[in-house]
């Protein structure tokens, strides 16, 4: 099979398209025929190994210190089950399936084996596998930091990044639990904010989410490019601040995928595609998502 391999900690010139063995699955795993897959920030990073100093040793032992030790990146993916290990009693052959990889990545490649209990769902019915793929990762990131944050109806939300991934959707999600959401975003993104239900939208470029002005129940830094101390004139009393960088991995929860698919499929929720690109150019899609600027997901078409 055809697969993106990551031969290299470096730039994204280190991503070479090569055949590559397809893998076959075990006794409870299914083989995923992909369709769909994205490049996050998180898979650049990786990639690129950009990991703050005192994260470098551990982060190394667990990615590979020479290079990745599972060199086909991609954590999202969506596509059909080919064939299905003995004792799988969840899927069968034909069905269509959205998917997390985590830390076991794979989804630069044309097949996957993926464990029939792990974060592995039916894919939400009327979405396209490009679409199903594009919820995944911003959904479950927005849905860990809202629990994180205990986000409440009636809540008064800021949320910092609201064009990107995790923000298209957290600004959605936040809307659809009752919350009043304040979305910043660069000047350019505004309208196309506005659409996904923002309530009101700032430019970060003019510095003012911040001045206190207004006061939040729940700050979420979805980009990890603004802080608490910057926020903290904006924070309500008891007021909460939630960011993607340092502040551990989201931990997704199988029930997540469950309910973004029924999100999608009572349309409530939408995946937000800025870009597309076919499985060979992924470097590509590195470079343009490393600019920092990108309209929702970047998806790659297998």
């Amino acid at each position: 099979m055809r697969a993106m391999v990551c031969t290299n900690y470096g730039p994204p010139e280190v991503l070479q398209l090569q055949e590559v063995a397809k893998p076959a699955p075990k006794d409870h795993e299914i083989l995923v025929r992909i369709h769909a897959t994205t490049v996050t920030s998180g898979d650049c990073r990786v990639r690129s190994f950009n990991s703050p100093l005192l994260m470098w040793i551990p982060m190394r032992l667990v990615l590979g210190l020479r290079r990745p030790r599972k060199p086909i990146l991609g954590v999202e993916l969506a596509g059909v089950v080919e064939a299905v290990g003995r004792n799988v009693k969840r899927f069968r052959a034909g069905d269509r399936v959205y998917a997390m990889t985590g830390m076991n990545f794979g989804g630069y490649a044309e097949y996957v084996c993926l464990p029939e209990n792990g974060l592995v769902a039916a894919m939400p019915a009327q979405a396209t596998y490009e679409e199903a793929a594009a919820v995944l990762f911003g959904g479950t990131t927005a849905l860990h930091f809202y629990r994180k944050g205990r986000l409440r109806e009636g809540q008064k939300v800021l949320v910092y990044g609201a064009s990107g991934a995790v923000g298209t959707s957290a600004v959605q999600l936040a809307k659809i639990f009752g919350a009043e959401v304040t979305a910043v975003c660069g000047p350019a993104n505004q309208d196309f904010v506005k659409s996904l239900g923002a309530d009101r939208v700032m430019d970060y470029t003019k510095g003012d989410y911040a001045s206190g002005q207004e006061r939040y129940d729940l700050i979420f830094d979805a980009v990890g490019k603004t802080s608490k101390a910057r926020c903290k004139p904006a924070l309500a009393p008891n007021g909460t601040y939630v960011s993607v960088v340092g502040q551990g991995i989201a931990k997704v929860l199988p029930e997540d995928l469950t309910q973004l698919r029924e999100l999608m499929e009572a349309g409530k929720l939408r995946a937000v595609i800025g870009r597309s690109y076919p499985l060979e150019r992924i470097p590509e899609a590195h470079r343009y998502v490393e600019e920092g600027h990108k309209r929702g997901n970047v998806v790659i078409t297998v």
